[in-house]
């Protein structure tokens, strides 16, 4: 009993970590997107104006894909809390949260990839 509580604090660990991760991450696009309305308010010609719908709709399709996250987040979080302490240890929870754990990973490239091509952008303009 005491090995699969210690595995499920785990699990709850790693869930934490992404949720935290991610709430992050929304508060950073909610930055991104206040440097983008400042930048078309100063009105710095096409140049600076034609890539700022693509960011936008690339901060929008994030927040999506993090939301989308986090539900799943709760949904495992639930699926751990309500988990019968009589059945055996597996390493079914573990390898279902693989699932997720792929996906976070993709995710964290891809934000950091627009990151850093949105703060190349706002070097240049800013």
């Amino acid at each position: 009993m005491q090995t699969k509580l210690l595995y499920l604090s785990d699990l709850k660990f790693n869930l934490d970590v992404w949720k935290r991760e991610l709430k992050f991450h929304m508060a950073e696009m909610d930055e991104f997107e206040e440097k983008l309305e400042d930048i078309a308010s100063r009105e710095l010609g096409i140049e600076a104006m034609r890539p700022l719908g693509g960011y936008q709709n690339k901060i929008i399709r994030e927040r999506e894909v993090i939301g989308q996250l986090l539900q799943r987040i709760r949904r495992k979080r639930n699926i751990i809390e309500s988990v019968d302490m009589a059945e055996d240890l597996d390493g079914r929870l573990r390898k279902e949260q693989g699932s997720l754990r792929d996906d976070m990973k993709t995710y964290i490239k891809l934000h950091y990839e627009l990151k850093e091509e949105m703060m190349d952008y706002f070097l240049r303009w800013l």
